[in-house]
């Protein structure tokens, strides 16, 4: 049987960054739900959809979005363009944080990522990943951090990249952001009631991840070996 891995927490938890390195020491499939969201929101951008719900039920039946993996890394497809460079953007964030609590959004990429996790090994990560997507998770996690730090990193990133931004404005943005996401309808952001709360505002990254095994090798009874 196939294993999966459940990382779900807010905006700048760094849940792509630990899910990426823990699926690569235990040799799982790394999904990033939220690449996935980010194409189809990169799509009603370009359709020139901002808000509004009825065109974007309708316009989500047009877009495709499909994943391959390269070197066991993760290329997302929108319609067959590879727009992982271009769906890290504020802009599509903010617009994937609000298709994304469209029903006919969720339920058009719910199927596919289920069908992932039966396939392979899995480590996905998300908003609603133990408590819809993979509710049966062997292992679920929830990553958060302090809303100054979750900002602070995002800041630097963007510095880093030559980006012009405010920490404040940052700030705000999350703020806004975990409101829309823990408030919306339909698979709100929340603490699956069998996830383990992992606060990473004091910890890096490598011991995060170390964190996760442990509680892997805990949780599965599993051989150290198997899980190293």
């Amino acid at each position: 049987m196939k294993k999966s891995i459940a990382i779900d927490g807010p905006a700048g938890a760094g849940k792509s960054t630990i899910a990426k390195k823990l699926a690569k020491k235990l040799n799982y499939i790394y999904v990033d739900t939220g690449a996935m969201y980010r194409a189809m929101a990169l799509y009603f951008i370009r359709k020139g959809i901002l808000k509004e719900e009825e065109e974007i039920s309708r316009a989500c039946e047009e877009a495709k979005v499909s994943i391959q993996y390269i070197d066991r890394e993760q290329v997302v497809l929108l319609n067959g363009e590879n727009v992982n460079h271009l769906i890290r953007t504020e802009e599509v964030g903010n617009m994937a944080s609000i298709s994304s609590a469209n029903k006919e959004v969720r339920e058009r990429l719910l199927k596919l990522q289920r069908e992932m996790a039966k396939k392979e090994n899995v480590v996905m990560d998300g908003r609603d990943i133990g408590t819809k997507v993979l509710p049966d998770a062997n292992v679920k996690i929830y990553l958060t951090a302090s809303v100054f730090v979750r900002a602070k990193r995002r800041y630097n990133e963007l510095k880093e990249k030559g980006e012009a931004s405010s920490l404040d404005a940052i700030e705000l943005d999350i703020i806004e952001r975990d409101r829309r996401d823990m408030t919306r309808e339909i698979s709100p952001l929340k603490q699956a009631k069998d996830a383990i709360l992992i606060d990473s505002s004091h910890m890096t990254v490598e011991q995060v991840v170390q964190k996760i095994i442990e509680i892997c090798k805990q949780k599965n009874g599993e051989e150290k070996k198997e899980w190293r």
